[in-house]
């Protein structure tokens, strides 16, 4: 196959070659749809440093890893999760994924490097990319940090995030099935009259438990209100704030729905805390369910019950995603993967029959 310049990338979208080489670095100076329509064509065209990266690991083996001359594993991977959205060592979500990762990354003896801080130019400047075995991004990641990474020809995997103009190997909780499994429950426990509270829009495993959440109420003929229309399906930020005060109004106009379905624990258990606040039964009343099994109980003074949830796997999350570079390391030129974790359904004293 003749190779692919960025020449020609350059005269398909009609921008200079000089642009072209800026956003498939991820670097700053180029309009966002101008980097979207150049990667895009990129991808299109099969360009993206094949090459580069199948040169840097033709001496990586599955049994021995990356190898020193005198026979000694060498190189390091880097644990990618950028310091945003509640994105943190200490969270009860994300860090056991940390330790998933980095107990299969001990097992192997290889080196671990932790980076948490958000894109800059100087993001990756200090990594020697040829001492690199591999990159494990944790989270949301922006479009220009990997594409950065990309450009410096480092394998890597992704853990419950993707990004559509850059195909990578991913690992994903799979919150679509298990979603389906918890509303299905809701409704075979009598309740009809149901919400879901969060947003969609705020990553993908959220948009795909609410894709999940959606088809089962269509499927049964219920109701099912617009993400543009419902305050509780756009809580990217003041979650507090938008779950309360609507809370409040529906209490106060007697339109109390008989569930809540949360698209993680945090907001459920926050649901929880403002309907104990105005003197509501859960699940007596209301039914809630929430999705993670991290327990993040917002307000510990308050006495809710134990929440009905998703148990999500993360430290196999972690030990999945090492699995899968190390795949690729051993062979660059395969297909990307998505792989999808089950859990499993725990019902506990916020839910109950109607």
């Amino acid at each position: 196959m003749k190779k692919v310049t960025m020449q020609q990338i350059a005269e398909q979208v009609g921008v200079s070659k000089f642009a072209v080489s800026q956003a498939l670095s991820g670097k700053p100076g180029v309009a966002e749809d101008t980097r979207t329509r150049i990667v895009q064509t990129a991808n299109e065209l099969g360009y993206f440093w094949k090459t580069k990266m199948i040169k840097k690991i033709s001496t990586f083996s599955a049994e021995g890893g990356n190898k020193a001359a005198d026979g000694t594993a060498k190189g390091t991977v880097i644990i990618l999760m950028p310091n945003v959205r509640f994105q943190s060592r200490e969270s009860l979500f994300w860090g056991k994924i940390i330790d998933g990762v980095s107990a299969a990354l001990a097992e192997r003896e290889v080196g671990v490097m932790m980076v948490t801080e958000n894109y800059s130019e100087r993001s990756l400047k200090s990594i020697n990319p040829n001492g690199v075995l591999g990159l494990i991004g944790i989270g949301y990641i922006a479009t220009n940090l990997l594409l950065e990474i990309r450009h410096l020809g480092i394998p890597f995997v992704l853990v419950d995030h993707e990004d559509t103009l850059i195909p990578s190997d991913t690992v994903f909780m799979n919150n679509y099935d298990c979603m389906r499994q918890m509303a299905s429950l809701v409704v075979q426990a009598g309740h009809k009259d149901i919400r879901f509270v969060g947003g969609p829009r705020y990553s993908r495993s959220f948009h795909d438990r609410w894709i999940a959440y959606r088809i089962t109420m269509e499927e049964q003929g219920f109701p099912v209100t617009s993400p543009n229309e419902d305050p509780l399906l756009q809580l990217e930020e003041n979650e507090y704030v938008i779950i309360e005060r609507e809370i409040n109004q529906m209490i106060a106009h007697n339109k109390l729905p008989d569930a809540f379905v949360c698209a993680n624990d945090f907001i459920a258990y926050t649901v929880m805390n403002s309907l104990v606040k105005m003197g509501i039964k859960v699940p007596d009343t209301v039914v809630v369910t929430g999705f993670d099994h991290t327990d993040e109980k917002t307000d510990p003074q308050l006495q809710v019950p134990s929440l009905s949830t998703i148990h999500v796997p993360n430290r196999m999350m972690g030990k999945r995603a090492v699995e899968m570079l190390y795949m690729r390391l051993a062979d660059p030129e395969r297909p990307f993967e998505k792989t999808l974790i089950n859990g499993n359904v725990m019902l506990r004293e916020s839910f109950n029959k109607a």
